[in-house]
């Protein structure tokens, strides 16, 4: 590289380029190339992404740039499968690998081999991007996260099989309600660990129903606690699409209680650790088995009252219905009296009808013609009188019938039980207006004895007041006790009989008040109460 410098102190040098060798573009493009590439074989280059660019070759192109410079970056496709941060532009990152030229271009470039974040806040920045992206789009609302089922047949897991969150998973689905347990082996940390974790929620939820492997009804995504790096594979879009895209219910437990990653907020119930979530999967199993037995003896115990009481309320009714017996006898009755009287009734007919002929004219003719009047009408008569009498008795034997199948045991047990109903909401509704009037009646007559209470003079004894009687006459003026013979004073604590001073009437003229030296305050006297009040004498 010495031979391209100019050296204006070698004394060889001819200023007019006589001497300097000469080379091709290629050979120059190749000699900066090999400078470059031996100069800058590895370097690690901080700076904010720009411009990305992901064609179809799977390739990625990008700028690196800071407030001055920019320099241009690729990853090749089979480095950028195997990254575990996806670059984005306005990240801040460090990018570690190698300058190179670009002769087609006359430019240089880094190869990058591996890219991070530049330190924890740029990392945590382009998670809140993400997260936020993500809500916009809806995958976080509320109105998608779909119910746990409360027992299912088969739980899918997927975590990894030789940590101890699997151990603890089904340690504690053994304790609580032992189940069938799907286990679907991903990486949970590290670039295997999005992809794998998103095909095995899309793989559960491709199992077909009523297939060889059972479809599970339930799925957990569990992962043990770890740093942000450790966990930022349950933070890549590919995963969090998955868990909101899954029919099956999901619960996310990845990490500690203190431990957040988007999955977290795609999923339809966050768990604060694995163990919890084997919890929110199943209930217990010992609890349902108690409560079903405490139900199945209500049950019993309910049966057996209800049963007893209409037992009782169903004999108490039978005694006043009336026999089935008892109901036919009156129609059975009647239809004797029927038949005995439909013989005579006959032959009253057909004597009233001799009659009728032996008082018509006695002509020939006349004669000839009524009596074949008659005989048409009596045989039309004699014809219709079999169908009618069949016609009335077959009439009144489906009454009877009909009247005897509605007294059959299962009408009368019917009836039996309509009445049973109608008495048993009467009886309801008459034992709690019984209940209610008495409860009235008592916050009436406490409302009232509080109103008592309140209106009442013995309240304001309480206060340092009293009642001045004299007789059955309460005093108010002093004139009036005055006039009294004998006063009765009611304090807060009992009644005291006292008699008015001598020479206190009204024409007594008022005792001249004690003066005290100005300057100072008078000296109270001992039988003076506090706060300069005086006696009631």
């Amino acid at each position: 590289m010495s031979d391209l410098i100019d050296d204006d102190d070698d004394p060889g040098h001819d200023p007019s380029g006589g001497n300097a060798p000469e080379f091709t573009v290629s050979e120059l493009s190749g000699a900066i190339k090999r400078v470059i590439e031996g100069e800058f074989g590895f370097v690690r280059v901080r700076g904010e992404i720009g411009r990305v660019s992901l064609p179809r070759s799977g390739h990625v192109y990008l700028d690196l740039k800071d407030d001055r410079s920019v320099i241009s970056g690729v990853i090749w496709k089979g480095v950028a499968d195997r990254l575990t941060t996806r670059p984005e532009e306005g990240m801040e990152v460090i990018a570690t690998g190698r300058l190179t030229t670009f002769p087609g271009q006359s430019k240089y470039q880094i190869v990058i081999d591996d890219i991070r974040p530049a330190g924890q806040g740029a990392l945590m920045a382009m998670l809140e991007r993400r997260k936020a992206q993500l809500a916009a789009e809806g995958l976080f609302d509320a109105g998608r996260k779909k119910p746990i089922p409360f027992l299912p047949e088969v739980i899918g897991v997927v975590t990894s099989p030789s940590g101890a969150v699997i151990r603890d998973i089904l340690h504690r689905l053994r304790d609580r309600f032992p189940r069938q347990v799907l286990i679907w082996p991903v990486a949970v940390q590290g670039e295997k660990c999005a992809p794998e974790v998103a095909a095995a929620i899309r793989g559960f939820n491709a199992l077909p129903e009523g297939g060889p492997i059972p479809r599970p009804d339930v799925l957990i995504v569990a992962r043990g606690g770890g740093s942000v790096e450790d966990l930022w594979g349950f933070n890549e879009e590919i995963v969090v699409r998955a868990a909101a895209a899954s029919a099956i219910p999901l619960i996310s437990a990845v990490g500690h209680e203190t431990d957040t990653t988007l999955i977290d907020f795609a999923a339809d119930r966050r768990a604060p650790t694995p163990t919890a979530a084997a919890e929110m999967a199943v209930p217990v199993r010992g609890d349902l088995l108690a409560w079903a037995a405490e139900q199945e003896a209500r049950l019993a115990r309910a049966a057996a009252r209800a049963t007893g009481d209409r037992r009782t309320r169903l004999r108490d009714v039978a005694r006043a219905l009336p026999r089935p017996e008892a109901l036919l006898d009156i129609p059975r009755q009647r239809l004797d009296r029927w038949g005995e009287r439909l013989p005579g009734a006959l032959v009253a007919r057909v004597q009233r009808a001799r009659v009728r002929l032996a008082e018509a004219p006695l002509r020939p003719d006349a004669f000839r013609q009524y009596l074949s009047r008659e005989t048409r009408d009596l045989s039309k008569c004699a014809d219709k009188l079999a169908p009618a009498l069949a016609r009335s008795v077959g009439h009144q034997r489906r009454a009877l019938d009909g009247l005897s199948a509605r007294l059959t045991p299962h009408r009368i047990a019917a009836e039996v039980r309509r009445a049973s109903e109608v008495l048993a909401d009467r009886w309801a509704r008459l034992r709690r207006a019984g209940q209610r009037r008495p409860d009235e009646a008592r916050a009436r007559l406490d409302a009232a004895a509080r109103l008592l209470g309140s209106l009442g003079y013995e309240a304001t004894l309480e206060r340092g007041y009293a009642v001045v009687r004299a007789g059955d006459r309460v005093v108010t003026t002093r004139a009036e006790a005055a006039r009294a013979t004998a006063l009765e004073i009611q304090f807060r604590d009992g009644r005291l009989c006292a008699a008015p001073a001598p020479g206190s009437g009204p024409s007594a003229p008022p005792a001249p008040a004690a003066v005290a030296p100005a300057g100072r305050p008078r000296p109270r006297r001992s039988d003076e109460p506090p706060g300069g009040q005086g006696s009631l004498f």
